[in-house]
């Protein structure tokens, strides 16, 4: 069998790497405390509650998985040491020895088999993580750092996916529930920093573990803030109150490129922004005619209005004016590197009068009004990105008005599908990751459409997922995950704006390595004597 490759193996483009040279504004002896902000707070401090960036940026903080990505997102041993196939269906992973958890407690195979059982048991989660381990049908500890996990059919992906488990202390998590981690129940993890305290929405506060079985973090006390504010983030970050922020505002990259006292990391992301659209249901809740009187039969039911949407967005407009440039317009779920891109899905060129035209084919000449919902504080410039789109819209005659809410407030709605059509991102190494997640026909059994929030179902797409997720073959896994994209793309299941740039910028002489994953992690961040 062929061991799982071409998406790991290839390095993902980097595209800026900015670091004015000057003196160090910070000396040495600072060290002992680092303070960053990020740009939106975690809905739960649960790692397994939501798979959600906000929520595993933090966590992984705390808790680890057996297997991690680089900042290229190549795969990594992260608590397993190394893993091979005993047969076509059974994976072995072997523990790094010696890992103990923050309690002194040892890492075990028994706690990774909790910690892969759990995820199915949330309640009320926006989007399980359960989605990862379907495909695992029987667990067998071998030894306490040996575990054998079996499929139900050939799973060449499974590694992949246990990236994204992130592993719990049995005894410290037995019987609690998600809202019981706020309080720092349960938050025992193998990972560099112990948890101290956690104010919602405002902080994480985290001291080292010096018994980290890797490289120690160079900052003995972390604090992480939130601040979904640009302006207020941008502002903390040139004050010193913090030593560095994710999501650079865009109005304000060409100066801080240009401050000395400033360096500025970039990198292109796996994560793209999307709009998704109410497929299925015949009234959609904020779908209106142009007085605002609710439609008896939703417009975006029709693959035609669906693709007129996308043809009336102008994505180009939105990279040189909202993003500045940090963006790359696409018309797939993932970046041109990875595997299952489909290459014959071109970017859907600016074209209001053809949009127009689809528009009155499909019987809606005069147009119709719709609600677009966005949230305000998790991706680069989202509200904004919303904004624009609802006046592409106007233009074409489907009169939008805007509707933004924090992320958590809106993932909460979003999972309940609240919502006729809007904003969202995802970010993955390979295609199988999005399709079924946001476009398989829903299916609890097998983790599919945990995220659906278009509602849309093809038969005919799911079908093409399911073969490709137990094909072995390389090469005919990734045309069928490139033939299920198309089908969902082409039907205006989901329409992809684009892929994400992101940024991170730190007080001169703190140095960090920027990742395709977006993930900002503290013990990442280093002095440039520590760097160097």
């Amino acid at each position: 069998m062929k061991r799982l490759r071409n998406f790991w193996k290839k390095e993902l483009r980097q595209c800026i790497l900015v670091a004015a040279i000057s003196l160090p504004f910070f000396s040495v002896a600072y060290a002992a405390d680092f303070t960053m902000a990020l740009s939106s707070p975690p809905t739960s401090m649960d790692p397994d509650f939501y798979y959600a960036q906000a929520n595993i940026n933090v966590s992984e903080h705390i808790f680890e998985s057996l297997v991690k990505l680089d900042a290229s997102s190549h795969i990594v041993p992260g608590l397993a040491d190394s893993w091979r196939l005993v047969n076509d269906t059974t994976w072995e992973f072997h523990l790094r020895p010696g890992v103990t958890f923050h309690d002194g407690s040892p890492l075990t195979a028994e706690d990774v088999a909790w910690s892969l059982d759990r995820p199915a048991t949330i309640l009320n989660s926006p989007g399980k993580l359960d989605v990862f381990t379907k495909s695992i049908v029987s667990k067998k500890i071998i030894s306490p750092s040996v575990i054998q996990l079996t499929t139900a059919t050939p799973y060449p992906l499974l590694p992949v996916d246990l990236v994204n488990i992130l592993i719990i202390s049995k005894k410290a998590t037995q019987g609690l529930s998600s809202e019981d981690f706020s309080s720092g129940k349960g938050m025992i993890g193998t990972g560099p920093y112990k948890f101290v305290d956690y104010r919602r929405d405002d902080r994480v506060t985290l001291r080292r573990n010096d018994n980290y079985w890797g490289p120690k973090s160079e900052w003995e006390n972390v604090t992480l803030k939130f601040i979904p504010n640009d302006a207020s983030r941008m502002s903390a970050l040139l004050a010193g109150d913090v030593q560095a922020i994710e999501n650079v505002p865009t109005p304000d990259l060409a100066l801080a490129l240009k401050n000395p006292k400033l360096s500025v990391y970039s990198k292109v992301s796996q994560r793209t922004i999307y709009v998704y659209v109410d497929t299925s249901r015949v009234a959609s809740p904020f779908v209106t005619d142009k007085a605002g009187q609710p439609l008896a039969v939703s417009p975006l039911t029709n693959p035609d209005v669906r693709r007129a949407i996308s043809m009336a967005i102008n994505r180009d407009a939105i990279k040189s004016r909202l993003m500045e440039n940090l963006s790359e317009p696409t018309n797939n779920l993932v970046q041109p590197e990875a595997f299952g891109y489909n290459a014959d899905l071109k970017v859907v060129p600016y074209d209001p009068a053809g949009a127009k035209k689809l528009l009155e084919h499909a019987g809606y000449k005069d147009g119709f009004g719709v609600t677009f919902d966005t949230p305000n504080n998790r991706y680069t410039n989202d509200e904004k990105i919303a904004q624009a789109i609802a006046q592409n819209l106007t233009h074409v005659g489907i009169v939008t008005k805007v509707e933004s809410m924090p992320m958590a407030t809106y993932s909460s709605r979003g999972a309940k599908h609240d919502f006729s059509i809007g904003l969202l991102g995802w970010g993955s190494v390979e295609a199988s990751s999005p399709l079924r997640a946001l476009l398989a026909c829903e299916d609890s059994k097998k983790g599919f459409g945990t995220q659906n929030w278009s509602l849309y179902c093809s038969k005919e797409m799911t079908a093409k997922l399911d073969l490709a997720l137990t094909t072995v073959d390389d090469a005919k896994r990734e045309q069928l995950l490139k033939d299920a994209m198309a089908i969902a793309i082409n039907d205006g299941a989901i329409i992809p704006i684009h892929q994400q740039f992101t940024t991170w910028a730190t007080q001169k002489g703190i140095v960090y390595e920027p990742r395709t994953d977006e993930r900002t992690y503290a013990w990442k961040f280093k002095t440039s004597s520590a760097a160097n």
